[in-house]
């Protein structure tokens, strides 16, 4: 004897259920996770700002490497979207534009 999957129809559903029940149930099926699409990442992952933040708050000496090969040494005093403003030791302060900048590093890691 074989059995028959008995499953309700989508009409029946709706008029058995309330619409806020059904929205709800409809909302999960359609999700990105759901339909096997994958999820579109953040725009910004904040982590960028979170090591200037944490360089700032210990005054750590870095080496900003710039696209010329030019090095700036000094401490990290604040940035924003675009630049950033070093604080050199014997030698005037600048703000550099990110877009010029190749890589920065810790000064101690380069000692040792």
């Amino acid at each position: 004897m074989a059995r028959k999957l008995i499953r309700p129809r989508l009409a029946e559903m709706k008029s058995r259920a309330g619409s806020k029940a059904l929205k709800s149930k409809l909302t999960t099926l359609t999700a990105p996770a759901a339909t096997g699409r994958k999820q579109v990442p953040p725009a910004q992952t904040n982590a960028e700002n979170f090591y200037y933040l944490k360089q700032m708050a210990g005054k750590t000496p870095m080496v900003i490497v710039l696209n010329d090969g030019e090095q700036l040494r000094g401490i990290i005093e604040w940035y924003d979207r675009d630049c950033i403003k070093v604080n050199r030791m014997r030698e005037p302060n600048m703000l550099v534009m990110k877009r010029h900048i190749k890589y920065m590093y810790k000064e101690r890691d380069r000692r040792g």
